[in-house]
C-alpha cells in the first residue's frame, strides 16, 4: 500500500476515532445540563410550593391526593410533571433534598421522570415532597443528537478523507519523482538522473540533494570496483596462464621420472582449480555490478533443452532419468547466456547430489499468475542448516562431491540480476526441488 493511502486511512481512522468519543460523551454532557436545568426548575416549583403552603391546602391535599393533578394542574400538562405530597417520618441521616431518576405511574401512563424528594417538617408534621418532570423528552432530544451527529460526522470524515488524499498526493508527488527517477535507479549509475526535483518541501529539496551527492560516490564506487576486476583479470590470469603454459612444456621433457609427471599434472589440476575459481568470482562481482545486457528475448524452453543436451554425457554416466515435462513457451527478457549458466548450476547441483539410477524432473507452469520453472532430484536432500547456506559462497552441501561450492552463488546473483525468485524446497534422503518464479509472464 502506498503511504499516501496510509497517511489518508491514518487521519480517516484518527478522526473516527475522535467522532466516536465525541458521539458517546456529547449526549452525556448534554444530559448533564438538561438535567441541570430540570433541577433548577424543580427547585424553583418547590420554593414557591414551600412558599404558598398553608394548613387547609395540606389537609385537602392529602384528603384528596386524587385530584392533585387538578389543583396543581400548572405541573402535569400533558402527564410532563407531577406533583406528590405525603406524610413520612424524617430519618435524620436522610438528605433534604435529592435527586433521581425513577420510572412512575401517572395517571395511568407510565414514564421515566426526573424526580425531586424534599422532606420538610410543618406545624410539627413531617413530610415528603416529590415533584416530577417527564424525561422522555430528553431521550428523543438524545436519540436525534446522537443520529444527528452520526450524519455530521460520518459526512465530514468522507469530505476530510477525500481532502487528504488529495492534499497527501499533492505533498508527496516530489516524493514519488524522487523514488521513480531517482532510489530505483541506483543500481544503473550510468542512466541516473541528476536534474534537481521541485518540491515545495524543504525536507524533499534535502533528500534529493543527498540522493545526488551519494549517487555521485556510488558511481565512484562502480568505477574503482570495475577498474579492480579489470586489474584481478589481467595479475591473476595472466601469470596463471603462463605458469601453466611453462608446466606444460615442461611435461613434454622425457628425462622426467613418473613421480615429477605427477606432480606437475597435480600443480596443472590446482591452477585449473584456481583460474575456475577467479572466473566465477568474477563473473559474480560482473553480474552484482550491473555489467551484462539484459535485452534478449530467451525462450527459457530452448535453454532447458541446451542445458540437458550439454549435460547428456553426465547424466548418462550417473544413470539418471532425466525427465523434462516443460509444456509452456515462455518468453523472457533477459542475458541469454547468464540464463543459461542459471539453469546449468542447476542442474548440474542436482546431478552432482543425486543417487544413483535416480530422477531429475523439470516442470514448468503458471502460478499467482506468475511463470516458473522447478528442477527437482530424488537426492540426498537437505536439512534446515544447509538451506539457510546453500547461497553463500563455498558453501557444500556435502564434502565428498567437487567443486568450490560457487555454483549456487552464481544461480543467486543471477536471478537477482533478472528478478527472478528462487524457492528451495528439500527434505533430506528425499531430494531437492528448486523452484524459478518470474515477475511477468510476457
Amino acid at each position: 500500500m502506498k503511504i499516501k493511502h496510509q497517511l489518508a486511512i491514518f487521519n480517516a481512522l484518527t478522526r473516527l476515532l475522535v467522532i466516536l468519543i465525541l458521539w458517546l460523551m456529547l449526549p452525556i454532557l448534554v444530559k448533564n445540563v438538561v438535567y441541570h436545568h430540570i433541577n433548577n426548575s424543580l427547585l424553583e416549583k418547590k420554593k414557591k410550593f414551600i412558599e404558598h403552603l398553608n394548613p387547609e391546602e395540606i389537609n385537602e391535599f392529602l384528603e384528596n391526593p386524587d385530584d392533585s393533578t387538578e389543583a396543581f394542574s400548572e405541573f402535569s400538562t400533558l402527564h410532563s410533571e407531577f406533583l406528590v405530597l405525603s406524610r413520612v417520618p424524617i430519618n435524620l441521616q436522610q438528605k433534604k433534598t435529592t435527586f433521581s431518576n425513577e420510572n412512575r405511574v401517572i395517571e395511568g401512563e407510565e414514564n421515566e421522570y426526573r424526580i425531586l424528594q424534599h422532606h420538610f417538617t410543618y406545624e410539627g408534621e413531617d413530610y415528603q415532597l416529590e415533584i416530577g418532570s417527564s424525561l422522555s423528552e430528553v431521550n428523543d432530544l438524545t436519540f436525534v443528537i446522537r443520529f444527528f451527529i452520526l450524519i455530521v460526522f460520518v459526512v465530514i470524515l468522507l469530505i476530510t478523507f477525500l481532502a487528504d488524499t488529495f492534499y497527501i498526493e499533492y505533498l508527496l508527488k516530489p516524493f514519488y519523482k524522487i523514488i521513480d527517477t531517482k532510489i530505483r535507479r541506483v543500481n544503473e549509475p550510468e542512466t541516473f538522473d541528476h536534474t534537481p526535483i521541485k518540491a515545495a518541501s524543504r525536507d524533499f529539496r534535502e533528500l534529493d540533494f543527498v540522493l545526488n551527492q551519494m549517487m555521485d560516490r556510488i558511481v565512484e564506487v562502480f568505477k574503482k570496483e570495475k577498474q579492480f576486476i579489470s586489474n584481478v583479470s589481467h595479475e591473476l590470469l595472466t601469470p596463471i596462464a603462463l605458469l601453466k603454459n611453462k608446466l606444460e612444456n615442461l611435461l613434454q621433457n622425457e628425462s622426467l621420472d613418473d613421480n615429477a609427471v605427477d606432480k606437475i599434472a597435480g600443480s596443472l589440476k590446482t591452477l585449473d582449480m584456481l583460474k575456475k575459481i577467479i572466473n566465477n568470482l568474477l563473473l559474480i562481482s560482473r553480474i552484482d555490478n550491473n555489467q551484462y545486457e539484459a535485452n534478449e528475448e530467451i525462450n527459457l524452453r530452448e535453454v532447458v533443452l541446451d542445458v540437458q543436451e550439454d549435460l547428456e554425457d553426465r547424466i548418462e554416466d550417473r544413470e539418471i532419468r532425466f525427465v523434462n515435462t516443460m509444456q509452456e513457451h515462455f518468453i523472457f527478457t533477459g542475458n541469454k547466456t547468464l540464463i543459461h549458466i542459471l539453469i546449468y548450476n542447476l542442474v548440474t547441483n542436482a546431478i552432482k547430489y543425486n543417487k544413483p539410477n535416480g530422477d531429475i524432473i523439470i516442470e514448468d507452469g503458471f502460478t499467482e499468475e506468475q511463470y516458473f520453472i522447478s528442477v527437482k532430484d530424488s537426492g540426498i536432500g537437505m536439512d534446515e542448516s544447509q538451506l539457510e547456506r546453500i547461497f553463500s559462497r563455498f558453501a557444500r552441501i556435502s564434502s565428498d562431491q567437487e567443486g568450490q561450492g560457487l555454483g549456487l552463488a552464481i544461480a543467486q546473483s543471477i536471478a537477482s540480476f533478472h528478478h527472478v525468485q528462487i524457492k528451495v524446497e528439500s527434505v533430506l534422503n528425499v531430494g531437492t526441488t528448486f523452484t524459478l518464479l518470474f515477475e511477468k509472464a510476457n
